[in-house]
């Protein structure tokens, strides 16, 4: 600036908006730049699981196939109880497993033998020790992984069937061979 010729106060206004808005714009490309990175390094990464199991405790298809509950009762449970729950949540079968830790397979019974109908289902444990019931705890169940999504708060897995999760709410990851 020439110091015997002063520039007008709106001119310096103008020059100061133009170096904040190229400003702005130099830190939102690498901001995108950066989430660019990130989507395509997230997305790769659950390429691998696809095909996979997954275990979690969201609403999982069970059709023909038995699936694979992961139990872990109360430690101080003498007896447990296994509850399966349908789509709405409703409870559809209860049975005695014992306290055991370790996978079972559910093979989708009611209480008269009959096959439940296909559909999403969860389950819930309840331990009990000396007939009081002490703990209640979801129950982790291995679903094959058909897709990924990148959603607004983090990658989704979606289950054979349609069922989902948030990849954050994965405990574990298998080879279903």
């Amino acid at each position: 600036q020439d110091p015997l010729n002063p520039m007008q106060s709106t001119d310096f206004a103008v020059q100061l908006a133009t170096f904040a808005g190229v400003e702005q714009q130099a830190m939102t490309n690498k901001l995108l730049t950066q989430m660019a990175g990130q989507t395509g390094a997230g997305l790769a990464g659950a390429a691998s699981f696809i095909g996979k199991e997954a275990r979690t405790t969201a609403p999982v298809w069970f059709g023909n196939v038995p699936l694979t509950l992961d139990i872990a009762p109360d430690r101080m449970a003498d007896s447990v109880q296994l509850i399966a729950h349908d789509a709405r949540g409703r409870e559809v079968g209860r049975e005695e497993i014992g306290p055991g830790t370790g996978q079972i397979e559910w093979y989708g019974r009611d209480a008269f033998d009959e096959k439940l109908p296909d559909g999403q289902y969860s389950f819930t444990i309840e331990s009990y020790s000396n007939g009081n019931r002490v703990a209640t705890s979801k129950v982790g169940v291995y679903a094959r992984i058909v897709e990924a999504e990148l959603a607004d708060d983090g990658m989704v897995l979606i289950f054979q069937g349609g069922g989902a999760a948030p990849a954050r709410e994965i405990t574990a990851i298998r080879d279903p061979r």
